[in-house]
């Protein structure tokens, strides 16, 4: 045993001193520099770079053994020497572990790199200056493949006599700067500051990796752009573990964190953006990535649309197939402030060429007002609770222009909505089918309270009396080149307080013109319908509506409209022509023009008699009294005005309503413009088979005036009047034709009863004026 133990130890002390001998050889006789040479030419052979070694080449020993170069540069085949560089290197380094050598093994102890300069451009024409490195790369990828075929089959692979440990105790990459001109992007790219550190990076068990850089955009080539302040800049963290498969062309990336920062050019604050992965896949070799457990987190920053960071979450899994050209996101989960909370999933195909994308989208009820606040949408809508519930599902598709969805569910408020919607993100093409059970479209417009009972006390005459807005009503630009083509059904609809049953409108438009094609309601126990058309080729909008209304219950209408008790009833009828110009209130009433013919059938006036009030009148005339019972309206056959509009102001000299045994005629105007009218009518009894009251053939000449006139925000007993003057007028022309020659005081005794029982019905003094002046024509 003792002899045995001799033995070993003089076998040790003899390797030793073949070690030593070997070192001593090594640094005494071997110069590194006669290396040079034969290294500038493998490189060249292999990959075509002219190498030029500017720094010494040197050795290092236990407890390591290994070789640095530093100041290298290379220069691609079609360079010359005076060019920049394709890549230099300040100093690159390789060791050995001491140890594995005496147990015939290679173990990569440490590999750096720093310093490293790589120049990258591309042409106009979308030539990159690393073409020809590539296809010379690609010519030695056979001879590559075999050398690397010991390293990448396992740990422990056979190469000659000794075995290749892949176990790099570290990888250390410091200050490496890229730099990529591109001239048919027109953008230059800076890495900066890339250090890449990673340990014990082996093909069996993760290993950790960090990574992290500052890359800098400027969007323009000239010197000038280039020596301002890059348009993006974006500092970018990964940490991860790795693991190797080099058999299989695969790695994987484990507990995977990657921060960026971006600041904009101009904006106080950057952009983070966060990803997270519990596992990442890359098989290069079939080009396909799975990403298992992904989490996107970004802190978005707008100074002028929100304040502070706007948080959002995507999680997701990911399976794609880049060779097919087809993807899949599972899982997704968008949540956000507000409660935004979408779920659903996707399909991508054609990401190669034209990337396509169909899935399922679910959104849960969420506030969407200070979405579209963040978005730039000022909202002004008269409910402030307006978009407050919004929620929706639906299967989606499109690619990277538009969007559809073409079996959706839509909640909105207290509505909801089914149909098809599909539009372009730039907004230029919208089209929808929709059925909804109710919208009140007024909490969506702006300006006004819109509650139920707002829309009972007053609100079209509130706002009657409010001053123009100026603000500009639609979108005009958009208008121009929108392509429109949209249905919308809504059971039960209310616009400006009204009332709307059944309402169905269909809206196409395309080169500026966009068209009503058709809009039909029920409408307060009638119809209600029109077409029309917006003209927004020019900077001024034209337009043009045909409206239709049939059998329209006045009454209700009326207490619509004024928030009061209606004064008559009656079916409504009217149709016409209008046009107009502008985009703003004042501006469409000032323009506005056209026809109007309007009816009235089956009416009554609540709360007089005008029948009644006539026979009075006339029997007072008559020197007799009435006698029989009277209704308590008043009941007419029909009413029919026709009006014309020129330029916002309605006229009418055609107005009539006929009742029974009474006429009444008149005409007047009402200004659209300032919201105030002046109307004349006058009623004479006249002598037919349902006459209202016996009628003496002199007097059916004999008008009863009626005035109305004011604004339309003033109390609405304000408005009519009896027109004093203009009866005094045709009374005093009928009696002059009456009387002839006789003498003023005959007439004074035959009609003074008549005209004191006038003081009771027509205001206290009227008799004694009438009395005047008849007196005053026979003097």
């Amino acid at each position: 045993m003792k002899q045995l133990l001799r033995i070993l130890l003089a076998a040790v002390g003899i390797v030793a001193i073949i070690g030593v001998a070997a070192v001593v050889y090594v640094t005494t006789f071997l110069d590194p520099e006669d290396f040079k040479p034969r290294l500038i030419e493998v490189v060249e052979e292999q990959t075509g770079l002219n190498l030029a070694l500017d720094g010494p080449i040197t050795w290092s020993f236990y407890p390591r053994i290994g070789v640095g170069v530093s100041q290298a540069r290379a220069w691609l085949p079609e360079q010359t020497e005076e060019q920049t560089p394709f890549v230099a290197i300040d100093k690159a380094e390789v060791s050995v572990a001491f140890a594995p050598l005496l147990r015939g093994e290679i173990a990569v102890d440490g590999l750096t790199l720093d310093g490293v300069r790589l120049n990258l451009e591309r042409d106009a024409e979308g030539q990159g200056n690393w073409t020809s490195l590539t296809e010379r790369l690609a010519e030695q990828g056979d001879e590559a493949e075999a050398a690397l075929a010991p390293a990448s089959a396992g740990p422990h692979v056979d190469a000659g006599n000794l075995s290749v440990v892949l176990n790099i105790a570290s990888v250390d990459v410091r200050n490496t700067d890229i730099r990529f001109r591109d001239a048919l992007e027109n953008a230059f790219w800076h890495v900066k500051q890339l250090n890449l550190s990673g340990s014990n990076v082996n093909a069996v068990r993760a290993f950790p990796l960090k990574v992290m850089f500052t890359v800098d955009k400027h969007n323009q080539l000239s010197a000038e752009a280039l020596e301002r302040t890059p348009d993006v800049t974006s500092e970018i963290n990964l940490d991860t573990r790795m693991r190797l498969g080099l058999s299989e062309h695969r790695f994987t990336l484990e507990n995977t964190n990657l921060v960026t920062r971006t600041q904009l050019a101009g904006s106080d604050a950057p952009q983070q953006l966060t990803f997270k992965a519990g596992e990442l896949i890359a098989r290069l070799g079939e080009q396909q990535l799975t990403i298992n457990d992904g989490v996107l987190e970004a802190g978005l920053r707008h100074p002028e649309n929100w304040q502070g960071s706007l948080a959002l979450s995507l999680a997701f899994a990911l399976e794609g197939d880049l060779e097919a050209g087809t993807a899949q996101l599972r899982n997704l989960q968008l949540t956000g402030p507000d409660n935004l909370r979408l779920s659903g999933h996707l399909n991508l195909d054609q990401l190669t060429s034209a990337p396509h994308y169909s899935g399922q989208v679910t959104a849960a009820p969420f506030n969407m007002r200070p979405w579209l606040s963040r978005l730039g949408a000022e909202l002004k809508t008269a409910n402030e609770a307006a978009l407050s519930d919004v929620a929706l599902t639906s299967p989606l598709e499109g690619d990277l222009e538009r969007l559809a969805l073409p079996s959706l569910s839509l909640v909105v408020d207290d509505s909801t909505f089914t149909g098809a919607l599909d539009f372009r993100f730039d907004g230029d093409a919208l089209n929808f089918d929709l059925e909804g059970d109710s919208l009140d479209l007024d909490r969506y417009l702006p300006g006004r309270e819109t509650s139920q009972q707002a829309s009972r006390t007053g609100l079209l005459r509130k706002a009657f009396a409010q001053n123009a807005s100026e603000n500009e009503l639609l979108p005009q630009a958009w208008l121009s080149r929108a392509q429109i083509n949209g249905d919308l059904a809504i059971v039960s609809l209310v616009l400006g307080g009204l009332d709307f049953d059944s309402a169905r409108m269909s809206l196409r438009g395309e080169e500026g013109i966009q068209r009503l094609s058709a809009f039909e309601a029920g409408f307060y126990e009638g119809d209600i319908s029109a077409t029309g058309a917006i003209d927004a080729r020019e900077n001024v909008l034209d337009w043009q509506l045909t409206p239709s209304i049939e059998r329209v219950q006045i009454a209700p209408l009326l207490e619509a409209i004024s928030g009061d008790t209606a004064p008559l009833r009656g079916r409504f009828n009217m149709s016409g022509e209008l046009a107009s110009q502008g985009n703003t209130r004042s501006a469409l009433l000032g323009n506005l023009n056209g026809e109007l013919d309007a009816r009235v059938n089956d009416g009554a006036i609540f709360d007089i008699n005008v029948s009644r009030e006539m026979c009075e009148i006339v029997a007072q005339l008559e020197g007799e009294e009435v006698r029989r019972d009277w209704h308590t309206d008043t009941r007419f056959e029909r009413f029919d005005a026709t009006f014309a509009i020129r330029n916002g102001v309605m006229t009418s000299d055609d107005l009539t309503i006929a009742l029974p045994g009474i006429e009444v005629a008149g005409g007047g105007e009402f200004d659209l413009n300032q919201m105030i009218f002046d109307t004349r009518a006058s009623a004479r009894v006249v002598d037919t088979a349902d006459a209202a009251c016996a009628v003496n053939p002199r007097l059916e000449q004999l008008p009863l005036p009626v005035r109305c006139e004011g604004a339309v925000s003033a109390a609405r007993d304000q408005w009519c009047h009896f027109d004093r003057e203009a009866f005094q007028s045709s009374l005093v022309g009928l009696l002059r034709s009456e009387a002839g020659s006789r003498a003023g005081e005959a007439l004074d005794e035959q009609l003074g009863g008549a005209l004191d029982r006038l003081d009771e019905h027509l205001g206290e003094g009227v008799g004694q004026e009438l009395r005047d002046g008849i007196q005053r024509l026979f003097d």
